[in-house]
């Protein structure tokens, strides 16, 4: 055997250790436990964000922002609110770390291969914002402002206007796949119901589909910010999840469509209790 069979014998080979070891770290209870704990930071962040937003739709927010920035102010505020948000923080780390190993161990699926890889960055920059915020170092950006600061220094650059439309396109191919996802029940191949009668099964499908489609509406109404962003080369048409949730007061039917699409972020916050409860391994 020469010198480049060995070699490529003991990439292989280093390769499928590294796969063995990803698998077994991404399967281990303690990891699995604290996903869970990410899963339900998430719940309650998205439970606070729907609920920002119903007080905005009957005109009484509080000052608040309906995105992450106003939801993790909220937690702040109670007497525990500081060590809640490290509960949090750790548990979207652990979140994020889970979602990067099954990004990278799935075969045979892209869609579930990009889905993950999405949810790890977003878990991430949530959980970068919360430690920046429990260390003191401000209180976190809202997303508003974020997407307008995003999308203003990429215009500067030779082809800004492309990159802030594919992050608009991007946006919108993640949001219709969130609604086919909800539409179609697909969500419940990822659950395993363990334990849970067919009553409560019945009422996570029927929440799992409400929030989904939400979610995946909300998050291709913001992608279309973007795109109307790059198309007038104005940083201020891009808009966060504030800004989005807003936009659905100026819809024909007043804040109507602001109370349903609130009421749906509210039911997404509920299913990610439940994926913390029943998500698959």
């Amino acid at each position: 055997m020469n010198a480049s069979s060995k070699a490529r014998r003991s990439a292989r080979k280093a390769k499928a250790d590294g796969e063995r070891a990803g698998r077994q770290a991404a399967h281990s209870r303690s990891l699995r436990i604290l996903a869970g704990i990410g899963y339900a930071a998430r719940g309650l962040i998205y439970l606070i964000i729907g609920y920002i937003a119903l007080r905005i739709a009957f005109g009484d927010s509080g000052g608040e922002e309906a995105d992450n920035s106003g939801a993790l102010q909220i937690i702040a505020q109670g007497e525990v609110g500081t060590i809640l948000l490290w509960v949090v923080a750790v548990g979207l780390a652990a979140l994020t770390l889970w979602q990067v190993l099954l990004a990278l161990l799935v075969k045979g699926d892209a869609k579930k291969r990009l889905a993950g890889a999405v949810r790890a960055a977003t878990c991430a920059a949530l959980t970068f914002a919360i430690v920046t915020f429990l260390l003191g170092r401000g209180a976190p950006e809202s997303q508003d402002s974020q997407a307008e600061s995003l999308t203003a220094q990429l215009m500067s650059l030779p082809f800004g206007r492309w990159l802030i439309a594919l992050i608009g396109l991007t946006l919108i191919g993640v949001g219709c796949y969130q609604i086919w996802k909800g539409a179609t029940r697909r969500f419940t191949r990822d659950l395993t119901f363990d334990g849970a009668s067919r009553t409560v099964r019945t009422a996570v499908v029927w929440i799992g589909t409400a929030g989904i489609i939400t979610h995946g509406l909300v998050l291709g109404t913001a992608g279309v910010f973007f795109v109307q962003a790059a198309w007038t080369f104005d940083e201020d048409e891009a808009q966060g999840l504030d800004g989005t949730l807003r936009s659905f007061s100026e819809t024909p039917v007043g804040p109507y469509a602001l109370v349903a699409v609130a009421v749906g972020v509210v039911l997404y916050g509920v299913y990610c209790f439940c994926q913390a409860r029943w998500q698959r391994d």
